[in-house]
């Protein structure tokens, strides 16, 4: 059926009844009369494919109609496979869910934008617990403040019926927002790099006057090891 629609799109040869056609190939392009382009194909073995119908006058190339078929469907293959699906994968939580329960749901959600997927958040309100409506909204601004670093927020929460939602989008990878946690890291491992640096100068220095000195060199040794476990921590 595909192959039939794909084939049905273009006329060829005695199907292309307009008075003149614009060929072209490799060589450039060239306007000639229709019969005479038809004549041009069946000398060279080939077929007279009309490629842009609406052009003035059409387009047409001299190709094997099967051949032109399969370059086609190669090139939609091509293109669909290029085509990023982004799907919206949906958490939902109850105005009261309990800490365990929310953290497995954010594993979740965090793996769902990590792969370029959308998020759609909600509370849903059963019955009279939509008086805790702002407890929901609490819950889903949190939510969105433990994903930011992978995730942005499309809109603040919203109530809709007895649903609140959130919308989440997956930030790109050079966009990521690095965590506290991560930064403290690598302001201790900048720091202790310093130390181990200045201490290295005090080394040299003093080794210079009292090569018999053991005590620099212990100093120097703890930096450099506290040092390697910052690195270490840090990867």
């Amino acid at each position: 059926m595909k192959n039939d629609k794909l084939k049905n799109q273009y006329r060829i040869n005695d199907q292309i009844r307009v008075r003149e056609v614009r060929i072209v190939g490799d060589n450039g392009s060239t306007v000639v009369p229709t019969r005479d382009a038809i004549n041009m194909a069946h000398e060279q073995g080939v077929d007279l494919v009309e490629i842009s119908p609406n052009a003035n006058p059409p387009v047409c190339r001299l190709i094997d109609y099967s051949k032109f078929l399969y370059q086609q469907k190669k090139r939609q293959k091509e293109m669909k496979a290029k085509q990023v699906k982004v799907e919206v994968k949906e958490i939902r939580f109850g105005p009261q869910t309990d800490e365990h329960d929310y953290q497995f749901k954010l594993k979740h959600a965090k793996e769902f934008l990590e792969e370029g997927n959308k998020v759609r958040a909600y509370v849903f309100f059963r019955g009279r617990s939509i008086l805790f409506k702002e407890q929901g909204e609490v819950l889903l601004l949190r939510f969105a403040n433990d994903l930011e670093e992978v995730g942005k927020v499309e809109g603040m929460p919203s109530l809709e019926g007895k649903k609140m939602f959130l919308y989440l989008a997956p930030k790109k990878a050079g966009a990521q927002k690095k965590s506290q946690q991560a930064r403290d890291r690598e302001a201790a491992v900048a720091e202790a790099k310093e130390q181990a640096k200045q201490q290295k100068a005090v080394e040299s220095e003093e080794q210079a006057e009292m090569p018999a000195n053991g005590g620099l060199f212990a100093n120097a040794k703890i930096s450099a090891d506290a040092l390697k476990k910052l690195q270490e921590s840090d990867e």
